[in-house]
């Protein structure tokens, strides 16, 4: 009787090509994951600047309002970082501090008209549209809340700081919470603008929003602020 040799099963046609196409992907998709979650900060974590900017003495001793260094937050959807000429523009003028280490490094990078590489520590998705402009014309503008409280609802006590630190997690839930939240649309004392009224979020057998209400929530429409 004739024996069969046993031969190893010939894999099908484009099996390993498939295999290695797929472990290509997944290395692909681990890196990519990985190099998001290292490019921005969590709440709590310390990033280092090429200058430590004393946001405690700026923007607390000295009661500087947070958009005369950020400017485009009033008309932007980014707040911006100050142009070095602004830094040159107060401190060529004030000599009692020339001698200290960041200055004398501040002046460097103006010798050298290098911009100076700051770091983003409210760092969000590409695929999320904060606005800027729109919460500080309505907080701001509007109601007339003091500017440390507007800013410091997203950024925290930025005037007890020196390097800005991320406080908040800026998740969705967590901005979902504050546009359910009652705010009001009229500030006492304060001669205000009309804030714009959005529905009311919540079951949508729920009461409209009167157009004279005390208070309104925020958008609640997932284009607002993914566009």
């Amino acid at each position: 009787m004739k024996k069969h040799t046993l031969c190893p099963q010939t894999p099908a046609r484009g099996a390993a090509p498939r295999h290695r196409s797929l472990r290509l992907l997944a290395a692909l998709a681990l890196g990519l994951c990985t190099a998001l979650a290292g490019g921005a900060a969590n709440a709590g974590d310390k990033v280092e600047q090429p200058i430590e900017f004393p946001h405690d003495i700026h923007a607390g001793k000295m009661g500087i309002n947070c958009m005369y260094c950020h400017t485009y937050a009033r008309r932007s959807r980014v707040s911006g970082i100050p142009p070095l000429r602004k830094c040159i523009n107060c401190h060529q003028n004030i000599e009692s501090v020339k001698e200290k280490p960041r200055i004398k490094k501040l002046f460097e990078y103006w010798d050298k008209q290098q911009a100076i590489p700051f770091k983003k520590v409210h760092d969000l998705p590409d695929f999320v549209r904060f606005n800027h402009e729109r919460h500080i014309q309505r907080f701001y503008f509007q109601l007339g809340r003091p500017v440390q409280e507007v800013c410091g609802y997203c950024h925290g006590n930025v005037a007890g700081m020196t390097v800005a630190e991320k406080v908040e997690p800026l998740s969705m839930g967590w901005c979902i919470d504050c546009h359910k939240k009652d705010h009001p649309n009229t500030a006492a004392g304060v001669e205000a603008l009309p804030a714009k009224a959005f529905e009311r979020m919540g079951p949508a057998d729920g009461p409209a929003l009167a157009d004279a209400a005390d208070t309104s929530h925020g958008p609640n429409d997932c284009w607002q602020c993914h566009k």
